[in-house]
């Protein structure tokens, strides 16, 4: 697999009352066909990955770095706002919230355009300004590099889960910012529309 490798989906990033961070990505286009994996940082620190199949959670742990990589049965449901994702050990649930009006604005960029590294590496400072810890454009592992395109942006409300027979807690902002790759997710709990792009080392 080389050149670049488009992924059009949903980023769900997720702080809770215990502690844990919660990256979800619910990809129904990829190189890969429809999967979704979940990144998930414990209290203490620890960097964990569940993934549906190796080869997804291969390609995801070299991009990223992760403290452990389970392969699971990752599952998400979509039903009137709420986010119903089983993967493994964690059961959680989800609720979004109408757009405000940075999302709005998102949602007014054509597809065609998110899709291109040079208007993520342009929106790379408002990004940073408007939402800090975002990147749209960065390093990642094994010599590849990332742009993000986001089309919608829209809050979380409420959260409920359990990982590994703890209860998460309600929702909370994502504090510390997870530290997976070069960028965090919104501090606000939030459900992100994105187009993302890696381009290979072998590109």
């Amino acid at each position: 697999m080389s050149g670049r490798l488009r992924f059009d989906g949903w980023i769900a990033g997720l702080g809770t009352a215990s502690g844990a961070r919660v990256v979800l990505g619910h990809w129904p286009r990829s190189p890969f066909g429809p999967f979704s994996d979940v990144m998930l940082e414990r209290p203490d620190g620890e960097r964990l990955l569940l993934a549906p199949t190796r080869e997804t959670a291969d390609f995801v742990s070299d991009t990223y770095v992760f403290d452990t990589v389970r392969v699971v049965p990752v599952d998400v449901r979509v039903a009137d706002g709420t986010w119903s994702v089983a993967a493994g050990p964690l059961d959680l649930r989800f609720t979004v919230g109408g757009r405000q009006w940075l999302g709005l604005l998102l949602r007014a960029v054509p597809g065609v355009l998110a899709r291109q590294p040079a208007w993520c590496a342009l929106t790379s400072l408002p990004a940073r300004v408007l939402l800090p810890g975002v990147r749209t454009r960065g390093s990642a592992g094994g010599g590849r590099r990332e742009w993000y395109g986001a089309r919608d942006l829209r809050p979380v409300h409420t959260v409920s889960g359990v990982f590994e027979g703890e209860d998460l807690g309600a929702a909370a902002p994502v504090v510390p910012p997870v530290r997976f790759g070069f960028g965090s997710v919104p501090r606000k709990p939030s459900l992100t529309r994105v187009t993302t792009t890696v381009a290979l080392a072998a590109e």
